[in-house]
């Protein structure tokens, strides 16, 4: 089976977490898309497959004969999606031979325009894949979910020499906590990798470091006749908040190794409203240059507005992994090697996010992320091709194969 009709399955199973709600998983959901992946790793012969209270799916398959003293190695992926766009009824789209052209999707007039996304041109001759527009696809991170699963059938079938593979599919990534209940040392490898990037031969050993923050704000409200210096609107503290961070410090005006911050939520009222922010930036110092930013900016509307209650919360969600890769760099050579084995120039580059990797780098398993072959995550313009699939599966299989040399 190729690793897109694994997707295609996987995808029709809705998994959105959410930070709203204070359990692990954060949504039910994520317990049917974990039991089928045991199922089918069961089927294929993997071993110690199981399924623990919090949601994570492990198993793992011994080391081909006369490999038994390679070093272990571990691929995972996440199994939920984002909660920033509706997941929970998706319909794959298939666009055979597609042109390189624009995409109308079948639902709610949206149309994916190859003069916004240049990089549809190189799609162009391969099978694109879509969700129908009233929903995101999920290939974040359910492609990667399926290279992995084809990688072990691939292996298990006897194709190519490795070690010890390890895998874990796990819950929340999305909302930062898909690492938090993860056991580093049963997992029972000293590397790993996660499938969880974009384009297909992409290698990313840096990422931001991350923190989110929440604002809870109490307003004075009293009948806007008799307001006057008695109300203070929470709503317009919210603003004045916002206002003092630096304007082009926002995603939509960064790019590379330039840190953000970015509000998620802005909810309320006069009398009451509350702010969400994810704030990052690749390096440290920046970093905890613009958590104190924002902290000045709330302790700032405090003062000014001495009747109303700002109060923030704010706690940080993982770091760049590059400074815990730095001994350890043929994790990012092999993935190099094994790309190029697959056909495909590697490229590494930054992350402009985060993965279950970077936090798993800091609990002690080294973990550089790899493209999974898809595009514009968290959206309705969502895609991925059934041949870039094709081509992270055989990066897999090289990988292991590689280290079965060692």
């Amino acid at each position: 089976m190729r690793a897109y009709e694994r997707f295609l399955k996987y995808a029709r199973i809705g998994t959105p977490s959410s930070d709203r709600t204070g359990c692990t998983p954060s949504t039910p959901c994520q317990w049917e898309l974990a039991k089928v992946l045991a199922e089918e790793l069961k089927e294929l012969g993997m071993e110690g497959t199981k399924v623990d209270d919090n949601c994570i799916v492990t198993a793992w398959m011994p080391a081909s004969a006369g490999c038994e003293n390679a070093p272990a190695i571990g691929f995972l992926a996440h199994m939920d999606t984002s909660p920033a766009f509706p997941g929970e009824k998706v319909e794959p789209v298939l666009h055979p031979d597609y042109d390189g052209g624009d995409v109308v999707l079948p639902k709610d007039g949206r149309v994916i325009r190859a003069a916004d996304f240049p990089f549809l041109k190189s799609l162009a001759g391969k099978t694109l894949i879509t969700a129908d527009g009233s929903s995101l696809l999920g290939a974040d991170d359910k492609a990667g979910v399926a290279e992995i699963v084809t990688m072990c059938q691939r292996l298990l079938a006897g194709e190519r020499p490795h070690g010890k593979i390890c895998v874990a599919f796990t819950p929340d990534e999305e909302i930062g906590q898909g690492a938090d209940h993860f056991d580093v040392a049963g997992f029972g490898v000293k590397y790993a990798y996660t499938v969880d990037g974009g384009a297909a031969g992409s290698i990313e050993y840096e990422n931001f470091n991350a923190a989110a923050a929440r604002i809870a704000i109490a307003g004075v409200s009293v009948h806007p006749g008799t307001a006057k210096n008695v109300m203070e609107n929470a709503l317009l503290i919210a603003q004045q908040i916002n206002a003092q961070l630096p304007p082009e410090d926002i995603p939509a005006r960064t790019e590379g190794y330039q840190g953000f911050f970015h509000l998620t939520c802005l909810e309320g009222n006069a009398a009451a409203a509350q702010m969400e922010y994810i704030i990052r930036d690749h390096d440290r110092e920046k970093f905890e240059r613009r958590k104190q930013m924002l902290s000045h900016a709330c302790e700032k509307a405090a003062a000014d507005h001495p009747t109303a209650g700002v109060v923030l919360e704010m706690k940080d969600s993982y770091y760049n992994m590059r400074e815990q890769l730095t001994g350890c760099m043929h994790l990012v050579e092999n993935a190099e090697k094994a790309a190029r084995m697959a056909g495909v120039e590697p490229a590494t580059e930054p992350i402009r996010g985060g993965t279950d990797g970077a936090r798993l780098s800091y609990m002690g398993l080294p973990c550089p992320n790899l493209g999974t072959g898809g595009y514009n995550f968290h959206g309705p313009l969502e895609c991925v091709t059934a041949e870039d699939m094709d081509a992270v599966t055989e990066i897999l299989v090289n990988i292991a194969e590689l280290y079965s040399r060692m």
